[in-house]
């Protein structure tokens, strides 16, 4: 298993302003945050990307966006909010651990990017 970041994070070694964990996956605030809002939510189960993921994940990964919406709900922004997965370099991603930014609490224009 490669160490990230967030690999840490999960361990404990290095801080975050953690505001959702259960079994499966852990929620904290974004250092670099891109709207008042933005919350990264990650599975505990190493996954690089989510090109890599097949059908053994398909109950993880739904799990990751149900919590996903109760997390923006929770914070006040359940009815406004836009979900982001990162798919390799060329697409933005920088920490290779798949991620879902939770963003909210600003206008985003279309097409993003």
């Amino acid at each position: 298993m490669t160490e990230t970041l967030f690999t840490k994070i999960i361990d404990r070694e290095i801080p975050a302003d953690i505001v959702y964990e259960d079994e499966l996956c852990l929620a904290f605030k974004d250092i670099n945050p891109q709207a008042p809002l933005h919350i990264l939510v990650i599975p505990k189960k190493n996954i690089v990307k989510i090109s890599d993921t097949t059908e053994l994940e398909q109950d993880l990964l739904g799990h990751l966006l149900l919590k996903a919406g109760e997390i923006a709900n929770a914070q006040g922004y359940g009815e406004a909010f836009r979900l982001v997965i990162n798919n390799g370099e060329n697409a933005g991603q920088t920490v290779f651990h798949l991620h879902i930014h939770i963003l909210a609490g600003r206008t985003f224009s279309w097409p993003p990017g």
